[in-house]
Formats: C-alpha cells, sequence, structure tokens
C-alpha cells in the first residue's frame, strides 16, 4: 500500500533537505503532497536557483541540474514527473499505481483534503521548518494550509516531524521546539552527523533526509548505518 507523506517546505534556509526528501520518498514509492510557502519560493530561487511558481506549479520547477549545485547523488525519480503542466486548480497530481506520486498544494487552499482530518495521511514532515512556522503551529494558528495541516496531523495524533535549521536558537525557539515535541512532533534538527564516510555535501544532506525516512518507517539505504567499533 503506498505511503502519503506530507512534506511542507518553508523559508528557513537549507531548502535542498526538502528537495532531496521528495526525491528519496518518491522513490520508495510513497505519495507525497506538497505545501510550498511564499518564503520557501524565495529560499528555493537563492540556495538553488530553482524559480517556482507557486501559482502555476510544474514538478520540473523542483530539477535540480547535477554537478552545479551542492546535491551530486540525484535520483531519477523527478525526471520521470518533468513533462507535467499545471491544470486550472491549485492542485497538481502525478503519478499512479505502485510508483511515488507527488500532489501540489497552494498554501491558500483550505479546501485541500489535507486540510480535514478525514483525509488519511500516513506523516507530515516541515522541511525546512522556520522558526515563524514552528511558532505558529505550536500556537495553533491556521495562517496558511501549512499550518492548518499540521493542527490536523497534532488532532489526529498522527506522526509529525519539524527540521528546523537556525543556529544559534533563541529562547523561544527552543521553547517552541519544547511545546512542539509536548503536542506530540518529533523535532529533528538539520544537524548531520559526519560518521558515514562523507565524501560530499550530498552525503550529509542524505544524513538528515534518512533520519526522516526512519521517522516515518520507510526502509531506506542513503548512508552506511553506524555498527559501532
Amino acid at each position: 500500500m503506498k505511503r502519503n507523506i506530507v512534506v511542507a517546505i518553508t523559508g528557513a534556509s537549507g531548502s535542498i533537505y526538502g528537495t532531496r526528501l521528495i526525491e528519496a520518498l518518491h522513490a520508495a514509492g510513497c505519495g507525497v503532497h506538497l505545501i510550498i510557502s511564499p518564503a520557501a519560493q524565495t529560499v528555493l530561487k537563492q540556495e538553488l536557483d530553482l524559480a517556482v511558481d507557486l501559482d502555476h506549479f510544474s514538478a520540473s520547477m523542483l530539477r535540480l541540474d547535477i554537478g552545479s549545485k551542492p546535491h551530486d547523488r540525484k535520483l531519477q525519480a523527478l525526471r520521470a514527473l518533468s513533462d507535467v503542466s499545471s491544470d486550472e486548480s491549485n492542485v497538481l497530481a502525478v503519478g499512479s499505481g505502485n510508483e511515488g506520486s507527488l500532489t501540489y498544494y497552494h498554501h491558500r487552499d483550505f479546501m485541500s483534503p489535507i486540510a480535514s482530518g478525514s483525509h488519511l495521511t500516513d506523516g507530515m514532515v516541515i522541511c525546512p521548518c522556520s522558526n515563524g512556522t514552528l511558532s505558529a503551529i505550536v500556537n495553533g494558528m491556521s495562517g496558511n494550509l501549512i499550518h492548518r495541516t499540521a493542527e490536523v496531523h497534532f488532532k489526529e495524533r498522527r506522526k509529525l516531524i519539524v527540521v528546523p535549521r537556525d543556529t544559534p536558537l533563541s529562547m523561544a525557539a527552543i521553547d517552541n521546539m519544547r511545546r512542539a515535541t509536548e503536542c506530540g512532533a518529533v523535532v529533528l534538527p538539520a544537524s548531520p552527523g559526519f560518521y558515514h564516510g562523507v565524501k560530499s555535501i550530498g552525503d550529509l544532506v542524505d544524513f538528515i533526509v534518512s533520519r526522516i525516512l526512519d521517522q516515518l518507517g520507510i526502509p531506506n539505504s542513503l548512508i552506511e548505518r553506524w555498527v559501532g567499533g
């Protein structure tokens, strides 16, 4: 059975973690339900030179150029989605059957299925998670679809993983991480380890993505596992 995972990319630095996560989930045969915030749109352009149109989204906008970006272990998953054009709505779905799929929802679309607890998902990952988004979700705000969908996962007691990247941390951010944990979220900072034979930035990115997949219960071999001495 296909696992359905919501992925939200927000405006913290580290957008490469979010795009790599989408690739890995798609390669694992998962259904990815994607939301991108306006701030994330800016960061994607700044960090990865990806021009993402939130109003007329196409999966091809998320493709990375191998060799010219700090991401050197590109899966082929999204290339299969590159010939998709946006429809008239704010929802775009590609892929079906046992393969991975990608469904895009506009951040203002509160009528989307994932805004309701009756729509079943297997978890949500906010990657990267900005401090503003973290504050909004722990305070029950619903300023956009990301906040609302996170609230759905809280109230339905489903897996919610937040991936903050900022450093150093303010007391407010630390307290919000505590509150998120108390609400049932997994706080998984983008703090990669260096013990798995790191040879590139891509290896560091994969470390974090692998840990996210572990939390979702999705088998993966993105990194060499620690076996001790």
